[in-house]
């Protein structure tokens, strides 16, 4: 052995963010000159150095070297004891390097944040915030958080136990507010919410002086909101107000003024029939036309009148169709023998406003199928004429399924159609 070192001290006793240092002395024991150079060696190696950095020791003398801790404020620098090692490295013979070995005890130190998340919460009743804690010591924590009663209404929950916080670590906490009624009108109304943490040491050692235990005072605000805002209700009473001037004011007008248009043209389909008819009796029996008799219960016939264009007679027939409800009514006019209806114009009626289906078919063709509900008065017009042969029929089928109200107000007794058809009445070709 060419060298031997020796600590002044057996333990070094240091506080994060301070200084402290022990004396290594160090002793050269061979026949030569010797250069020393030192290692800090653990977890103490970053935060520790050797002054000087270099020792020349003649033989058989020994001198002292200054170690120096200068551990940082931080929670990477925990707190107890550590083990603090210096390699000692002769420079002639680095054979006989040699390590010395000693103990540091790092103090405790407190040092904590605690914030509340968000600040201001709105709600209609109850809120959930959370207790942002953060340890910047190098130590654990116990960290209780108390809620301060502000209000006999507002009610705050917290965790009834002490949380534990590492250090260099964040924990939430999680905190309920919520309020013993509901607003439903007017502005709305702030809460506060008033919070108090307190830190304890966890550790085994227990820290410095006045640092025993830290409390922070937290505040934040709950902003109940009303159900009802103002705003909300000026618009229902707005709203309100127009469907009262709707109901009232607006929709009979709309009513009555579409009663009276489809109960005047069915009137005129019903005046223009009935003098056709009257038309049809003045005339001579030779100049009636062939099948005039009476047609069956449920139509009228029209008879021909000028002279068409295409070698016939301008004609018209109003067919009536009475059904009672849930029953099926029929109405139809016999082109007679001889004869082609060449139709080129359709009218229907539905006056009452009657809820059912109608089928309108020349011959064995449906032309269409409607609903009555769908129309007051429809007209169809064709270019090109539809021919319907002698002894066909021109049909109008009714299914009743409920009565309209005419413009009297009184619900009729049972489903009224009326179907005009128009267009020549022609000579069959002859084949």
């Amino acid at each position: 052995m060419t060298t031997t070192t020796e600590f002044g001290l057996p333990t070094v006793v240091v506080t994060p963010g301070s200084e402290a240092s022990t004396k290594l002395t160090v002793r050269n024991d061979s026949d030569i000159v010797e250069a020393y150079e030192f290692e800090v060696v653990g977890e103490c190696a970053p935060w520790t150095s050797v002054e000087p950095a270099r020792l020349s020791l003649y033989p058989g003398t020994s001198e002292q070297v200054t170690v120096l801790l200068r551990p940082p404020r931080s929670p990477d620098v925990r707190a107890g004891e550590i083990p603090l090692g210096v390699r000692v490295l002769p420079a002639e013979r680095p054979e006989s390097v040699t390590v010395s070995e000693t103990t540091v005890v790092v103090e405790p130190f407190l040092q904590q944040h605690a914030e509340l998340v968000p600040e201001r919460r709105r709600a209609w009743r109850s809120a959930r915030f959370h207790v942002q804690l953060h340890n910047d010591g190098n130590t654990p924590i116990a960290v209780a958080l108390v809620a301060a009663e502000a209000d006999d209404q507002l009610r705050v929950t917290v965790p009834a136990e002490p949380t534990a916080v590492d250090p260099g670590t964040r924990v939430e906490l999680p905190v309920r507010a919520r309020v013993g009624k509901v607003l439903w009108f007017g502005s709305p109304l702030p809460w506060p919410v008033r919070l108090t943490t307190t830190s304890s040491s966890g550790a085994a050692v227990p820290p410095a002086s006045g640092e025993a235990a830290q409390t922070e005072e937290l505040e934040g605000e709950l902003l109940q909101l009303p159900v009802f805002p103002k705003w909300l209700l000026a618009l229902l009473a707005l709203l309100l107000a127009l469907l009262l001037a709707w109901l009232l004011l607006v929709r009979p007008a709309v009513q009555s003024a579409a009663r009276e248009a489809t109960d005047g043209r069915a009137e005129e389909l019903v005046e223009v029939g009935k003098q056709q008819a009257a038309a049809a009796q003045d005339q001579p029996a030779q100049e009636r036309q062939p099948g005039g008799d009476q047609p069956p219960s449920g139509q009228q016939q029209g008879q021909p009148g000028q002279r068409d264009a295409g070698g016939g007679e301008q004609s018209s027939s109003t067919i009536e169709v009475r059904t009672n409800t849930g029953g099926q009514g029929a109405g139809s006019y016999v082109v007679p023998a001889g004869k082609v209806f060449r139709i080129t114009d359709l009218v229907l009626a539905n006056h009452q406003g009657d809820e059912g289906v109608l089928t309108i078919a020349f011959g064995e063709r449906t032309v269409t199928t409607i609903a009555l509900e769908t129309f007051r008065n429809q007209d169809y017009h064709w270019v090109t004429p539809i021919d319907v042969p002698e002894n066909s029929t021109v049909s109008a089928t009714v299914t009743c399924a409920r009565p309209g109200t005419p413009a009297s107000g009184r619900q009729a007794p049972n489903c009224l159609q009326l179907l005009n058809v128009s267009g020549a009445l022609a000579d069959m070709p002859q084949g």
